[in-house]
This record gives C-alpha cells, structure tokens and sequence, in this order.
C-alpha cells in the first residue's frame, strides 16, 4: 500500500457511531409516539376538557420520558477541554485535539476530536464507551481498548477508571450509579401508580404518588452527589491543559423533573382540601355519587361512607288507589275470619 502513495494509520479507522445514544433514542421515540397517538384523538373531546386533557398528558409523558432517559444518559458529569496531547505510543508528535469525558450511572464515554479532524493522514475522531453495570467487566473493556490499539488521550482517561487504578474513581462512580440507579427505577414505578391513580376516583393517592416520585428523583441525586465528590482526587491532565468535571445536564433535568413532580403532588393535595369540585372537574371526574359520599377524611373511594338514617329522607305515605284499598279490605276481612275459626 505505501509503494502506491498510501499511508495505513498507526490504529484502525473510528466506526461509524449513531449521532446519539441508542437507548435515549428508543425511549424518545417511544414517547413521541405516544404523544402522536394522544394528539391525533384530540379533536374528539370537546369543551374545555380538551385543554385540561392535553395538558394532562403532556406533562405525564414529559416526567416519564425523562425519568426513563436520564436512567440511560452518560451526562450526570461532564468535562471537555482543547489541548495539545500526544496521538500514538513512542511517538514524538502531537495533535490539537477536543477530549471529552462524559460519566453516566452505568459507565463513562471518552470522544476524542482532532481540530482539525485531519492531522498526521488519519481522521481522529473517537467515541469510546466503557460500561461497569448489567454485568460488564470494565477492566476486560479497557483490556481490548489496549489490544486495538486506541490513541493515548482515551486510554489515559479510560485507565483512571479501572479497578485497579489508584485513584478509586471506579468504586466512586460506580456505587453512585447503583444507587442513584435504583431510586430512578422506584420513582418509574410510583409515576406509574400516579397515572393509574389519577384515572380512578382516587385523586389524592395520586397526588400522594406524585410527591413520591419526585422524592425518589430527588434521592438519586443526593445518592450521586455524595458518593462524587466536586474535587477529583487525581488530577486529569492531558498534554497542557487538565480535564475538570462537573454536573451534567441529566443531573440538572432530573432535578427540576423531581420538583415539578412535588410541586404538583402538592398542588393536588390543596386543591383536594380546598376546591375538590374543581380538581374532580379537572380530570373529567364526576364531583357526586348518587350511591355513596366520597368524604376526603376517608380517604375517597376506598373508604366509602354510606348515608345514616338521620340523613336519609324521611319516608312518605303514598296514596293508593281505590282498587288496591279495596283489595287490601277483603284480604284483612279473610284473614280475620281464619282465625276466628
């Protein structure tokens, strides 16, 4: 090859990646499609319920749909810095290159770009993910990351995260994501039981389930908080310029998602103990039961009251016919000739 003028690079060519990540895109499809559907049968409600409806639904979808993808984001820490850097082992050369350093609950992603992306005949641009959760050995992926022979800056960054590296970045990240992990997937749970709830008379359990998914929200985030710490114990440095993290967008979404979610829970208990009609009237809810009394101190439809006999209607004599007065006569004058005899 290079007696015909070409110059195989020191690695092999990046491979082709998907502009992002494909769990996050399953999950926005998935809602966006269900956002389509709700849409499309909008036009048959009618009235101001339409508005409420929608607005319902939006809301609803928006809280899953995030709490789903900062789940699966690499963004809950970030940093990117321009430097120049060395490229491949025993080289003397260096290249201006963009590194980037993404930790996400499950693993963290390195991209590497040149700037510009052409330097020493080759294409650098890198996107490598290194994966600790669902059973994934870090160290066997940072392993084959050394036998396929990746630029120095990824590697560097990718060996601060091994097991065995001194800096006990792995155990940091990796306890913070099992956990911060696990409370995402209850408030998953609770936001379903609030959209269960809130479709059945029993508004207040949905608000209640509400306040639970934000506090859970709210949790993963004091979990991933403590168990990272702001100042990294091993300086990052890469060429002439050090890497600094810091909070990611997932992080800052899913701290506003979580007080939304309380707010509302909130707003819904209020709205229960001050104007129940109109929250009842705000999910098409019926506000009277012809059978039964839903009182708030009971706790709605799980604790019906049923009516005393002094609040029913007193009852009232109803005038029968002359037929039926006349039919009713004989029947007694029978009946008291019986037992006469």
């Amino acid at each position: 090859m290079t007696a015909l003028g070409y110059t195989l690079p020191f690695y092999t060519g990046p491979k082709p990646t998907f502009p992002m990540d494909t769990a996050l895109a399953v999950i926005i499809t998935i809602f966006l499609t269900a956002l389509a559907t709700f849409i499309i049968i909008l036009p048959g409600i009618r009235g101001k319920t339409r508005l409420f409806w929608m607005l319902r639904v939006v809301t609803s979808l928006f809280i899953g749909a995030v709490i789903l993808a900062v789940n699966f984001s690499s963004e809950w820490s970030v940093g990117q810095v321009n430097t120049n850097t060395t490229y491949k082992a025993f080289s003397p050369k260096w290249v201006s290159v963009d590194v980037g350093l993404q930790i996400g609950l499950g693993g963290v992603n390195i991209t590497l770009t040149g700037t510009p992306v052409q330097q020493l005949n080759e294409t650098i641009n890198y996107n490598e993910e290194f994966r600790w959760c669902l059973g994934e050995s870090y160290a066997e992926e940072y392993t084959k990351a050394l036998e396929k022979g990746l630029p120095d800056p990824v590697l560097y960054l990718a060996e601060k995260f091994t097991p065995r590296s001194p800096c006990g970045l792995y155990n940091q990240y990796r306890l913070a994501g099992h956990y911060a992990s696990a409370m995402l997937w209850v408030a998953f749970l609770c936001w379903l039981l609030a959209n269960v709830m809130l479709s059945m008379p029993v508004l207040i359990y949905g608000g209640h389930m509400l306040l639970a998914t934000g506090l859970f929200q709210l949790l993963a985030l004091l979990f991933f908080s403590m168990a990272t710490s702001p100042i990294s114990p091993c300086p990052l440095r890469l060429g002439t310029a050090a890497l600094d993290t810091h909070l990611g967008p997932a992080f800052w979404i899913t701290s506003a998602t979580g007080l939304l979610c309380i707010l509302l829970g909130l707003v819904m208990a209020v709205a229960h103990k001050m104007q129940p009609h109109r929250l009842k009237a705000f999910f098409n809810q019926s506000a009277e039961d012809s059978v039964l009394e839903w009182g708030s101190e009971e706790g709605g439809l799980l604790s019906p009251r049923y009516r005393s006999m002094a609040e029913s209607p007193e009852t009232q004599d109803i005038p029968m016919s002359e037929a039926s007065s006349e039919m009713c006569f004989k029947e007694e004058h029978i009946k008291e000739s019986d037992c006469a005899l």
